[in-house]
């Protein structure tokens, strides 16, 4: 597979590399801003480059998959590698009905229920617009979308098993600008006249930064992938079930995967299960999720072991992305080091393609490193405090209040199913429809725009 570091082994060996750009983490931010940044012409063409260092031993599958909206596939098709997605997976419309709203039974595509009351809840997810086949929402397994960009770099571009341990910057006599010096749990040292901080929630290069660790959210979510090998005959549609503290989902990805997810109140149980697919199968089935329809526990059931985690979702404060130090000379983060939310509105893995597309035409149209990274943080500021705290809204309104009881509970529900999901998460979704743009075609002559 192309990009798929196939020189690591060499490079393992060489203790002192110099780059243009050094992506630090290779999932989908880092993967992305990588070609990105080749399709924007940065660094293209250079031996040393762009170089992305993953500390893992190949490509992360973990979570499973996930669900791209219109702004995602908008930056996909930047990139340039939205056909060979949107052929293997087919589209569907997302929709939860809220009563008393009625429609024909035809239009029903995606359900919420809830359990309590039994009504069951619809509207359009992503809005009514529509601008071809495209950018129609389509859920897809994470590791096709990770091979998808990986395949589009270069071999060598990503180096493997590279655990980055520190961060300095240098500057040479009678030089303005500064040097990146990172250092790698194996030795190497590497130079870098940009780097780019993709490394997750915990992001050694936030805090680099001085970004604020991600708060909790007090809630927690299991995901799993269900394998059918003779198929699972469940109609493509999003369906959800809610009750008191709970949100849980499922959504065919393809004939025989089915992705679900279980959104609780964090409890004490996840400390013990946490990391134990048994263990985790078992609190779901018996105890959090015991009283779901048997659809969903069979879904459940049905889960690969290797593709199922439970983990607390974290947020960054919107105050502090908007006040925070997101950039220092020529070093910024993207995805979730930049904004981690939580998945309430999916929207953590399209923000992070809308970074990349964003950052790399900042880098590309800019007289210095420095003021392309200043450039884009600016730019990208107020759109991921918008998403963090339109997550984390739609998240705490849907489960009915985090940890809330009572009266107080009875009134945020009573606002979920009457007030916010016919008139707030429709103007929620509109976010789901940003186009960030395009990217000016890759450089031929080996030389980076603005050379």
């Amino acid at each position: 597979m192309a990009g798929g570091g196939g020189d690591a082994a060499a490079a393992a060996v060489k203790k002192d590399v110099e780059a243009e750009v050094v992506i630090v983490g290779g999932g989908i931010a880092g993967l992305a801003t990588a070609l990105a940044l080749r399709r924007a012409g940065v660094a293209c063409g250079r031996g040393g480059g762009i170089l992305v260092l993953e500390r893992h031993a190949g490509l992360r599958a973990t979570g499973a998959a996930l669900t791209i909206f219109p702004n995602g596939w908008f930056a996909l098709r930047a990139l340039g590698v939205a056909h060979k997605l949107t052929s293997r997976y087919d589209a569907y419309e997302t929709c939860v009905r809220a009563p008393p709203v009625a429609r024909p039974a035809e239009d029903i595509e995606s359900e919420v229920t809830n359990l309590e009351s039994g009504a069951t809840q619809v509207f359009r997810f992503a809005g009514n617009k529509s601008r071809g086949e495209e950018v129609r929402v389509r859920a897809l397994g994470r590791k096709a979308l990770l091979e998808a960009l990986a395949e589009e770099l270069p071999p060598g571009t990503v180096r493997f098993s590279s655990k980055l341990v520190s961060i300095d910057t240098e500057r040479a006599a009678g030089d303005s600008s500064e040097t990146v010096v990172l250092r790698l749990d194996d030795g190497t040292v590497i130079r870098a006249k940009v780097l780019i901080g993709c490394d997750g929630v915990h992001s050694v290069v936030a805090r680099w930064l001085g970004l604020p660790e991600p708060a909790s959210s007090g809630r927690s979510c299991v995901r799993g992938l269900s394998i059918f090998p003779n198929g699972h005959g469940i109609k493509r549609e999003l369906r959800q079930f809610l009750s008191q503290g709970l949100r849980a989902g499922m959504v065919p990805i393809s004939d025989t995967d089915v992705y679900w997810f279980l959104v609780n109140d964090t409890v004490p149980a996840e400390k013990e299960a946490a990391g134990d697919p048994a263990k985790t199968l078992r609190e779901v089935t018996e105890n959090l999720a015991g009283h779901m329809p048997a659809e969903y526990l069979n879904v459940v059931r049905h889960s690969d072991h290797g593709n199922l985690s439970w983990a607390p979702l974290l947020y960054r404060n919107p105050v502090s992305l908007l006040t925070g130090a997101a950039a220092r000379g020529a070093v910024t983060v993207a995805g979730d080091a930049f904004h981690p939310m939580t998945p309430d509105m999916a929207q953590g893995g399209c923000s992070a393609l809308e970074d990349a597309v964003v950052l790399a035409r900042a880098l590309a149209r800019a007289a210095t490193p420095a003021e392309g990274v200043a450039a884009y943080v600016a730019q990208r500021r107020w759109r991921a405090a918008w998403l963090v705290a339109g997550a984390f809204l739609s998240g705490w309104v849907q489960q009915g209040g985090t940890n809330v009881r009572g009266v107080r509970g009875r009134l945020v529900r009573m606002f979920r199913d009457w007030v916010f999901y016919p008139f707030v998460f429709p103007r929620l979704a509109d976010t789901m429809w940003f186009d960030c743009g395009d990217l000016a075609p890759p450089c031929t002559d080996g030389k980076s725009h603005g050379e």
